[in-house]
């Protein structure tokens, strides 16, 4: 089945948390284009259809699921590589798992990864990718340039290959702590582009110095979808750095609370944009917690019940920054 439709919808898309009681009803839904369960280990997922990916990342506390909707009939499918899509006309939503051993370490299996899909969503008429997550185990482990990161950033550059960098998407990139070497990629694509967003307190990623490796990260901060689109502002992967440097790496408190002043200063930058964008996080905003010390979850949780209406929902998961001197990350969306 090709995921290719004729292009007459307005990309719109819902993010939500859900009991995972819910998994057969969602499934059963034609509207959902993708559900992702949080289960640390190599365990058996618990579904094979291609909209369904379980990430290698374990939630803390109340485990729910991450559900996309559409206001459109999606149609999915998987092709020859393994690739899952499912798409609803507007959007394209994808994901590859690639086992590390097949290709020779993390920087093969992040560059087959993007060569892959980037030829795949032109096929697919979705050529234009607004989101990414890259999951992948131990993520700081190696030392200098040999760390698994830097490797990772370096087959990544190589699959995407030569690129205007005022058009890549907005990204996460995630250490697992279940010891399963399988890079997961997922993402979403649409038929036309956004517009991606740079943190005006940030140095870009992509213009990072020498000093963080031979190949800087490829991402922007967040992406606006196209004028007319009804989609949520997707917020990249965001922690306690300004500049380029990490700040407070002796407190989670301080890394959180700066964490914020860089999410305050991208919705400033997204409602310069989209001025009816709300300026805080609340009903319409959706958040991932990525937290390194399972010891600090209480921690954590108190002060973001500090910063946050007690009616946003958001997700814990035990995960490892992509720097050392970094506790803290999180990603999502905000809406109205």
């Amino acid at each position: 089945m090709n995921a290719r439709t004729t292009p007459a919808q307005v990309a719109a898309l819902d993010v939500d948390y859900v009991d995972p009681a819910r998994l057969p009803e969602l499934l059963a839904d034609e509207h959902v284009l993708a559900i992702f369960g949080f289960q640390a280990g190599d365990t058996a997922p618990p579904t094979d259809d291609p909209r369904y990916l379980q990430v290698g990342l374990q939630a803390v506390g109340t485990a729910l699921l991450e559900v996309w909707r559409s206001p459109y009939p999606v149609s999915r499918g998987r092709d020859a590589e393994g690739m899952a899509w499912a798409s609803d006309g507007a959007l394209m939503f994808g994901a590859m798992q690639v086992v590390e051993a097949a290709h020779g370490g993390i920087r093969n299996a992040a560059e087959h990864a993007y060569t892959h899909l980037l030829a795949a969503l032109p096929a697919q008429g979705y050529p234009h990718l607004l989101r990414i997550w890259n999951y992948m185990d131990a993520i700081i482990e190696g030392e200098g340039d040999q760390e698994r990161y830097r490797q990772f950033c370096v087959g990544r550059a190589r699959g995407i290959g030569t690129i205007d960098t005022g058009t890549l998407p907005a990204a996460t990139a995630i250490g697992r702590v279940d010891g399963v070497r399988v890079l997961q990629v997922y993402w979403l694509a649409a038929r036309v582009p956004g517009t991606p967003l740079e943190n005006p307190r940030q140095v870009s990623a992509y213009h990072y110095p020498r000093q963080y490796g031979p190949q800087s990260p490829s991402f922007a901060r967040a992406m606006l979808a196209a004028a007319g689109s009804r989609l949520p502002l997707l917020l990249s992967g965001t922690a306690s750095v300004v500049g380029h440097a990490t700040l407070h790496g002796d407190s989670t408190e301080r890394q959180l609370q700066e964490t914020f002043n860089n999410f305050e200063a991208l919705i400033g930058a997204a409602r310069r944009h989209r001025p009816g964008l709300p300026e805080q996080f609340g009903h319409g905003s959706r958040l991932k917690v990525y937290v390194r010390n399972l010891d600090e979850v209480a921690d954590v949780r108190r002060m973001l019940a500090q910063r946050l209406p007690a009616d946003l929902p958001y997700l814990v998961l035990n995960a490892v920054v992509c720097r050392h001197d970094l506790r803290v990350e999180i990603d999502g969306v905000h809406d109205a």
